[in-house]
């Protein structure tokens, strides 16, 4: 039996104040929830008395939405349903109702490796030019590529994620999850630069601006810098960004012989089935490597 309707306003509530304190989700994670839950609710009405007709309705709403759009609202509402009836809230299910849409999940967009050697090339040489805000883009940037971190976990690097005497950072990923990443000579390097110029009396690596309520430079701030710094080195803006960066850190670690497991660690993903898409840019490499290294390779073929 569903919640009366006076009692059914706070369940949303309930249920995003659980993601957070039980599973760590992250802020951007529960205002997307948030969003689609409050989206769905000005559709049919109060979630929690919703039945399989209502959910049933959903699906002419969301006809024009793409499927994966689809799929992500309708997550959201499953994950709902299943927190009422744990909590006792109501006694049936009705999200075997939502649409379940067919998705592919896209393939991952990445930079060669020319055109990194060329952004790190703009990078460095304006960096040459020792003032703070080029000398945090080269390290930024070397962060981005020589670690593969999300743009969310690089801004919000505290000072003391990176100790003086060890090549690595301790990263706070998805789900509060920490790991340790390593940093490279070249990131160290700048990274060392940069730390020489930083504002002092902050705790962020990477400040923000007097004053800014996060306290550290901003995702949307790390996204115009990146497209800001391709268009000068004469690459698309619009196919850079800083998970570009990271697809490309992991897919040339792969090229160059990283085990699956091993970048899977290095990337955070809690399910290697995340990590595996990287394996579609290896393909020309694997046939490559059947070409040239099979038995048969050197074996003229016959008439």
């Amino acid at each position: 039996m569903p919640p009366p309707a006076s009692a059914a306003q706070s369940h949303p509530d309930a249920f995003l104040a659980m993601l957070a304190a039980e599973r760590g989700a992250a802020a951007n994670t529960l205002a997307a929830y948030a969003r689609d839950l409050a989206g769905a609710a000005e559709l049919i009405g109060p979630l929690a008395v919703a039945d399989k007709a209502d959910l049933a309705r959903l699906a002419l709403h969301w006809a024009d939405l793409a499927p994966a759009s689809v799929a992500r609202k309708a997550s959201a509402l499953r994950q709902f349903y299943l927190f009422l009836v744990d909590e006792g809230v109501r006694a049936d299910d009705p999200s075997a109702a939502l649409p379940r849409p067919a998705t592919r999940r896209p393939l991952p967009r990445i930079l060669n490796h020319d055109e990194v050697a060329r952004l790190f090339t703009r990078a460095e040489e304006e960096a040459t030019v020792v003032t703070p805000q080029p000398v945090r883009l080269l390290a930024l940037l070397e962060m981005l590529y020589g670690s593969g971190l999300r743009a969310t976990e690089l801004v919000s690097l505290p000072l003391n994620a990176v100790p003086r005497d060890a090549p690595f950072v301790t990263v706070t990923g998805k789900g509060s999850k920490q790991r340790m990443v390593p940093v490279s000579r070249r990131a160290r390097t700048a990274l060392t630069a940069w730390l020489q110029l930083r504002p002092a009396a902050t705790r962020h690596l990477f400040p923000g601006r007097a004053g800014s309520q996060a306290g550290h430079l901003t995702r949307i701030r790390l996204f115009q810098l990146i497209r800001e710094l391709a268009a000068r080195a004469d690459i698309d803006p619009a196919r850079v960004s800083p998970h570009v960066l990271r697809h490309a850190f992991a897919t040339h670690l792969l090229e160059g012989g990283a085990d699956l497991r091993v970048l899977q660690t290095l990337l955070g993903h809690a399910d290697i089935a995340t990590t595996q898409i990287y394996t579609h840019v290896d393909a020309a490499r694997l046939v490559a490597l059947v070409n040239e290294r099979h038995p048969l390779a050197t074996r003229r073929p016959g008439p």
